[in-house]
């Protein structure tokens, strides 16, 4: 199993991290792809590719390069398309502790804050996925300190210091509950509450943008779900679809964001989920 990085070089947020990972031990120079334009290097069973073109449009790129994992250098699921997600890389929650632990241990808290995002923009991909940031201005993301830290957050993560990887998911886990996070906004503060609690997994977080929701009566008790319109139900299922695949055997338990929603969205999300099967769960749960 080949575990993937992809940097692009005009994006100071991604190459810095990349050229700080590049600078430890063990990496070699693999054959360019001069059909994308990228510069290859390879430790072990992790690979790193360097390229000039926009991370979030290089869709299918997984497919392209045998089906390998695929990660750039905050912590966030991907989206890519309406009515579409990848399948949310499994490190996300363990790597988000790992990430504050690091962060903390380089004094870069509480100058940097650890953040997790919202699902929200591609590329698109069909195997396990997600992005790693630093944020958020041109001061930030020039910051060696910072890349240094993203660079070893990889670097302890996948085990390429000789430990243990962090965050393999494996359906004999202790713990197979996995959140589902829905509501709130572009950070997910209350979903991010419960990701930091040791032992948790974390899927797709929808934020209520991604949830538009109508109501035709106007009514803003005693409505249906079914009365409805809108894409929030696709959304829904296509992120709890797209975290169940990627947590197989895995608890996936949906947590609402309840102060990002009016009383009649509440409402006919609950009822919605509850037609679904999908769990829902509160965050001492986790």
């Amino acid at each position: 199993m080949v575990t993937l990085i992809v940097a692009t070089t005009s994006d100071p947020a991604s190459v810095n991290p990349a050229n700080a990972l590049l600078a430890m031990p063990g990496w070699d120079p693999t054959p360019s792809l001069q059909w994308q334009d990228m510069k290859g290097f390879a430790n072990g069973g992790v690979r790193v590719l360097l390229h000039n073109k926009s991370i979030i449009e290089e869709d299918d790129l997984d497919q392209s390069l045998e089906r390998s994992h695929r990660r750039t250098c905050d912590v966030l699921p991907q989206g890519g398309k309406p009515g579409w997600a990848a399948p949310p890389n499994p490190r996300i929650g363990p790597w988000l502790r790992l990430l504050k632990k690091i962060a903390q241990d380089h004094n870069l808290v509480p100058e940097f804050e650890i953040t997790l995002e919202a699902t929200h923009h591609g590329p698109i991909t069909d195997t396990p996925a997600m992005f790693l940031e630093i944020g958020s201005t041109d001061e930030c993301w020039k910051r060696q300190d910072a890349a240094e830290v993203m660079a070893l957050l990889v670097w302890e993560g996948l085990g390429l210091g000789g430990g243990a990887a962090v965050g393999n998911w494996n359906r004999d886990n202790d713990n197979k509950r996995v959140l589902l996070g829905i509501g709130g906004g572009h950070y997910a503060p209350r979903h991010m509450d419960i990701a930091l609690k040791d032992g948790v997994w974390v899927g797709h977080l929808i934020s209520g943008y991604s949830l538009p929701m109508e109501d035709p009566s106007q009514s803003k008790t005693e409505t249906n779900a079914k009365d409805i319109g809108g894409t929030w139900k696709q959304a829904i299922k296509v992120a709890f679809e797209a975290t169940q695949s990627a947590f197989p055997g895995g608890e996936i338990l949906a947590h609402l964001d309840h102060k990002s929603f009016k009383s009649w969205q509440k409402n006919a999300i609950t009822s919605f989920l509850e037609e679904q099967n999908i769990t829902i769960s509160k965050r001492d749960f986790f």
